[in-house]
């Protein structure tokens, strides 16, 4: 069943599911459709690269389950790949307007790999942008042991700690003092719940997914990894480096760091383009 969203533009849609009701958006209608998505990031994050897309495709941009919009009956249930891919299939199966390419970044990328491996008939390509994948790394059993360190401490309620923890262990530097300004003292509700969801029932089922290589490899001549030109050495270089080994393909370097797309959309959708330009 489809309603409309008090407040949004007439493109933003909701889609009720079995377990609760998912928040779209759609820009441009008069192209080939491109899915945007994240996890835990919402559809608001990728709305500047989806306006720069729009121009010649058909943009679905998406709150994951439980984050934002997006609402569940069961707040509590765990965020797998799998159901994510579930709720994209949805989503591509009821706009009627796939085949898509769907690009995923960070735990989005992993819910597009494992749609490709779910619904592969849904999808014309796939573009994973540096998916978290620490299962694929020889320090697997580190990152694993260091994953639940920082998640104990979010919810045992040491915030900043926990983020800390998060940005030392993917390898991105950020002073202390900033992840304090951003992370301490009062915050907006609703992005401390998303928070709290994601530690609590996202990270772990995201970064812990192993994919299923010889199914995605199938798939390679519609696979790309991505990875940020500003993201060497970080855990998601490495990460989207091992899994395009898995896959016998080369990484594709996007523009900027982990969140390229929000920080120079038009060149991150130039890059998209000629990625996905027909030889």
């Amino acid at each position: 069943m489809i309603t409309d969203t008090p407040g949004a533009t007439e493109r933003a849609r909701t889609l009720e599911v079995p377990d609760g009701r998912l928040y779209y958006e759609v820009r441009g209608e008069t192209g080939p459709l491109v899915v945007l998505v994240g996890a835990p990031m919402d559809a608001d994050a990728f709305g500047p690269l989806a306006d720069v897309l729009a121009a010649d495709h058909t943009v679905l941009t998406t709150d994951p389950r439980g984050i934002h919009r997006s609402e569940l009956h069961n707040p509590e249930q765990e965020s797998t790949p799998e159901l994510r891919a579930d709720d994209l299939a949805r989503l591509i199966t009821h706009l009627d307007a796939g085949p898509a390419v769907v690009v995923g970044s960070s735990g989005g990328a992993v819910s597009a790999l494992a749609l490709a491996q779910r619904h592969p008939e849904l999808l014309r390509a796939v573009v994973a942008h540096e998916p978290p994948l620490i299962e694929l790394l020889d320090d697997r059993d580190e990152l694993r042991a260091g994953t639940e360190r920082l998640v104990a401490d979010y919810l045992g309620g040491d915030v900043v700690g926990a983020w800390k923890g998060f940005f030392a262990q993917a390898g991105i530097m950020i002073p202390e003092p900033a992840v304090e300004q951003m992370f301490g003292g009062e915050r907006d509700a609703r992005q401390v719940a998303d928070e709290r969801r994601w530690f609590a029932h996202e990270l772990r089922r995201t970064t812990f997914w192993t994919p299923d290589a010889a199914a995605l490899r199938g798939e390679s001549g519609r696979v790309v990894v991505g990875i940020g030109e500003a993201s060497a050495g970080q855990l998601c270089d490495r990460t989207a480096r091992a899994l395009a080994g898995r896959l016998g393909i080369e990484p594709t370097l996007f523009p900027g760091d982990h969140t390229g797309f929000v920080d120079a959309p038009d060149a991150f959708a130039d890059r998209l383009r000629a990625v996905l330009r027909p030889d």
